[in-house]
């Protein structure tokens, strides 16, 4: 055989191996979907307790085997891990169909750390509907950048401080631009309108005040040419008032979101949202949109 046919034949088993390797070896993605879960589950204090308690339990002696309360308390989180496993496996699922351009984003070390902190609060949280928009927000944050990690560090905060009776309320003034406090209280709770001096009633202030005062909401405004809130004209005085406070379900004055209020809706209340480019839909000065 010829040197330069030895060579050859070389060159194709190098090549053929290489292929092999390649082959069995995970891709980009599925390491980074491995970080990913790793960063999820490392955050999560007690994984790690039922791995090594499931390990001991399996190889035990007699004594742990009758230990029906260690049996129950291991049960239990191996559902809670089944769970996990389930949520990762749905994010997954939904960042895959975001395509490549994702990979850069979700490989960071700034994404890993917004995924830490989303699955702390994501074992904390007490219902489904909270862990729910907490998966939202992490999987939105792969593939859209309207706001910075800090903005969405916030709306984890808000996550956390907000219960769903607040989250009910964002939804209607979302789906209903410019509803009043009766109009979201008819839409969230029905028809039967409770008495001022009530315990609903005085609930009912609080979520309103509370996503108020943390610029969740507000009532609408006019503003001038440069964005610029308009201050509202003062109103004639009346010779006699009404003698009554303003009704916590007072019905002339609508609510909007903030600009700040609609990002989280954007974040945490669609399960899949439209791919933008970090640097807003308007292409830097020099740049060309594609």
């Amino acid at each position: 055989m010829a040197e330069g046919d030895e060579l050859v034949k070389r060159d194709a088993i190098v090549d053929s191996i290489k292929a092999e390797i390649e082959k069995a070896s995970p891709t980009q993605k599925q390491r980074i979907f491995e970080a990913i879960a790793l960063a999820a589950l490392g955050s999560v204090p007690w994984v790690g307790g039922v791995l090594a308690a499931a390990a001991s339990y399996k190889f035990g002696g007699v004594d742990i085997q009758r230990d029906q309360l260690f049996k129950q308390w291991l049960e239990e989180h191996q559902l809670k891990l089944q769970m996990l496993r389930e949520t990762l496996n749905q994010m997954f699922g939904r960042l895959e169909g975001l395509g490549q351009e994702i990979e850069e984003r979700i490989a960071s070390q700034q994404y890993l750390a917004l995924v830490r902190k989303t699955f702390r609060q994501w074992d904390e949280a007490d219902t489904a509907e909270k862990r729910g928009l907490l998966v939202n927000l992490i999987t939105n944050a792969a593939g859209t950048r309207i706001c910075s990690d800090d903005i969405l560090r916030l709306f984890l905060d808000w996550l956390d401080r907000y219960h769903e009776f607040h989250f009910a309320v964002i939804r209607e003034i979302y789906k209903n631009q410019g509803p009043t406090r009766y109009d979201i209280w008819v839409a969230v709770y029905g028809e039967n309108v409770p008495r001022d001096n009530s315990a609903d009633a005085d609930l009912y202030k609080l979520l309103i005040r509370d996503l108020n005062i943390g610029e969740v909401i507000r009532q609408t405004r006019e503003t001038d040419y440069m964005g610029r809130f308009k201050t509202k004209p003062r109103a004639p005085r009346r010779p006699s008032g009404s003698g009554v406070l303003e009704s916590a379900f007072e019905d002339t004055k609508p609510w909007v979101l903030t600009e700040l209020g609609k990002q989280f809706v954007h974040y945490t209340m669609t399960e899949v949202v439209s791919r933008i480019e970090a640097s807003s839909s308007e292409a830097a000065p020099g740049s060309v949109k594609t």
